[in-house]
């Protein structure tokens, strides 16, 4: 059976002080006054039964039974930090598996990745894009970042980027054709996206039509459109950058055309979008990768 052991602190701080051969050292190493550090040492000798430092004349020195003690301790706090700083490691080896929406992947994450590798080099990702909801309660991936009208229900969860949907097109495609009003942008050839029939909020021509009918109520029934249909998001904006049409999209999404000129918004009419959530479960036990990746998206989100 193991015998008792002096507290840990104690330990440390002779551990510390025999090092620095200084209580003023140590103390600051340990973030604790000279002060307390001395009372530490004080009750670890209490408990050997002999002084382990000779305090008078100055400076301080091991008393033989310091020197004992020291070498073991010192091996001893060694290991373990090196015990800790290989598990450490391993974590980081090991991949965190972050899901997201295939477009946000995509046209978001993926061109930022060497900011991350540059601030987290030893950190791995995997990343998964999928439309389909990932279970993270199964164990499925680490954390999600999840675009939804609000926090999702049951998960650690906080909201980095909102985006807005605006129409959007080629400036090859607005150019020529002189788009000046609501029902001159209805002319150009429409792209729609698909989305799910349950979301009564979905940004749509169809609701784009009904807010605009508020400035000009005479504006075209969106069933009568005619255009490009894409079940892929993706594919939508692929068609928008290549001038095939105009079509509604998020300006988070293609926020690098629009600073480019790639894209520009055919009208100042735009519809609400939908939060980006960072959400993970409460207690993870990979909870120090997760707040790195999730401290790194909200400096480059500025959330």
């Amino acid at each position: 059976m193991r015998q008792r052991l002096p507290p840990l602190t104690a330990l440390r701080a002779f551990e510390a002080t025999a090092r620095h051969m200084s209580f003023k050292a140590a103390a600051s190493e340990l973030g604790v006054t000279p002060t307390a550090i001395s009372h530490q040492v004080r009750d670890l000798e209490e408990a050997c039964g002999t002084a382990l430092f000779r305090r008078r004349p100055r400076p301080l020195k091991l008393t033989k039974a310091g020197d004992h003690l020291f070498p073991v301790l010192q091996a001893g706090f060694d290991s373990i930090a090196a015990a800790v700083s290989g598990l450490r490691e391993a974590e980081e080896r090991q991949p965190l598996r972050v899901t997201t929406t295939n477009a946000f992947a995509h046209r978001w994450l993926v061109p930022r990745l060497p900011l991350w590798r540059a601030a987290h080099p030893r950190q791995m990702l995997e990343v998964i894009g999928t439309d389909a909801l990932v279970d993270l309660q199964a164990g499925e991936a680490d954390l999600a970042i999840r675009y939804a009208p609000a926090a999702p229900a049951g998960l650690v969860s906080r909201e980095i980027l909102r985006d807005t949907f605006w129409p959007m097109c080629s400036p090859v495609l607005l150019a020529p054709n002189g788009v000046t009003t609501e029902a001159a942008l209805l002319r150009l050839p429409l792209i729609h996206m698909h989305w799910q029939p349950a979301e009564p909020h979905a940004p749509t021509w169809r609701r784009w039509v009904e807010a605009a009918r508020r400035i000009a109520p005479a504006l075209t029934d969106p069933d009568t459109m005619e255009g490009l249909f894409f079940r892929e998001e993706l594919h939508a904006i692929e068609a928008m950058i290549g001038g095939q049409g105009v079509g509604i999209c998020s300006d988070v999404l293609v926020g690098r055309e629009l600073e480019l000129g790639a894209l520009v918004k055919a009208s100042s009419l735009c519809l609400p979008g939908y939060g980006f959530f960072i959400v993970h479960q409460a207690g993870h036990p990979r909870q120090a990768a997760i707040e790195r990746f999730s401290d790194w998206l909200r400096s480059v989100t500025g959330a």
